[in-house]
């Protein structure tokens, strides 16, 4: 391994999305947080000392999206048609799993703003879980599925998990 100075690699740009057409863009996005035997319990009742983990998590996940241009250097801003966030809890696992979709109708994907989504909502849960249990744990972050432009649908290897309802599956 051998370090490279970040003078030497400092070489960007913003890709040019001026020819492209405008298309119906759409994106999902998961990830999943582990929460211990006393956090999960207060997520599902929603009874965390800062409040309901879940409709704070929704809010931050929709207000991250909307700002992913300004938080990602070179993400170029979109303004979103929809963004949705939902919640499966997994009992057994003590698990809530992240779900966001975005979309609109533009020039670029709407991918970034998705995984933005879920990654804002995962640190909200942290963020008042932590209080009452710090050992917990953010994984499978990750874009199940992306459509539209001139690449046309998109779906992860893995296939697509369950979705919550109004997730659209086609």
């Amino acid at each position: 391994m051998s370090d490279i100075p970040m003078h030497a690699r400092r070489h960007y740009q913003m890709v040019d999305v001026g020819d492209k057409n405008v298309t119906r863009r759409r994106a999902i996005a998961s990830g999943s947080i582990h929460l211990g035997e006393i956090a999960y319990p207060a997520v599902r009742r929603g009874t965390l000392p800062k409040g309901d983990p879940l409709v704070l998590a929704e809010a931050a996940g929709v207000m991250a999206a909307k700002r992913t241009g300004d938080l990602i250097p070179l993400c170029h801003p979109l303004g979103l048609d929809h963004v949705a966030l939902a919640f499966l809890l997994d009992d057994d696992a003590l698990r809530v799993d992240v779900f966001c979709q975005a979309a609109t109708s533009a020039r670029t994907g709407v991918e970034m703003e998705a995984l933005t989504g879920v990654q804002v909502a995962l640190l909200t849960i942290w963020d008042l879980a932590k209080q009452v249990e710090p050992k917990l744990q953010i994984d499978q972050v990750r874009l199940l599925l992306k459509e539209g432009g001139k690449s046309g649908r998109w779906i992860h290897p893995d296939g697509l998990p369950p979705l919550p309802d109004g997730f659209e599956r086609e």
